[in-house]
């Protein structure tokens, strides 16, 4: 048997400010955006070069959903993102004035930084640990 993780979830305010802030921000790909009816398209996004796990920006059409969005966890970091230079991506964060958390710190996995999104979920950027 062989299954992966395809695609996650994100509660989003709007379709199109959230693509603007996943592509001209932190550089991902718009892999695809249909429109499925009136009020609901299907909008993929995905880190440059990845061929794992993708984003389903989802706008939320209820008080409920919408009550969660930036707080799917419960206040916890939410998405992983892993990078091969978080230097250069932590320069790109200021530079889009994405607010940092906490970090850069050095853990037996790698180097890590949180990071808030434009609807406050919390990431980690992490540059694995190179073993030797």
């Amino acid at each position: 048997m062989k299954q992966s993780l395809a695609t996650i979830a994100l509660l989003v305010k709007d379709y199109d400010e959230a693509i603007q802030y996943y592509t001209e921000k932190l550089h991902f790909e718009l892999i695809e955006d249909t429109v499925l009816n009136e009020s609901k398209r299907w909008v993929v996004v995905a880190p440059p070069g990845s061929s794992g796990c993708r984003l389903l920006l989802a706008k939320a059409v209820n008080d409920e959903q919408r009550s969660r969005i930036g707080n799917q966890t419960g206040g916890r970091v939410f998405l992983f993102l892993h990078t091969d230079n978080i230097q250069r991506d932590l320069d790109n964060l200021k530079t889009h004035s994405i607010t940092i958390v906490r970090g850069p710190t050095h853990e037996p996995y790698g180097r890590v930084a949180v990071f808030a999104d434009l609807y406050g979920n919390l990431w980690d950027l992490i540059e694995p640990a190179k073993h030797s």
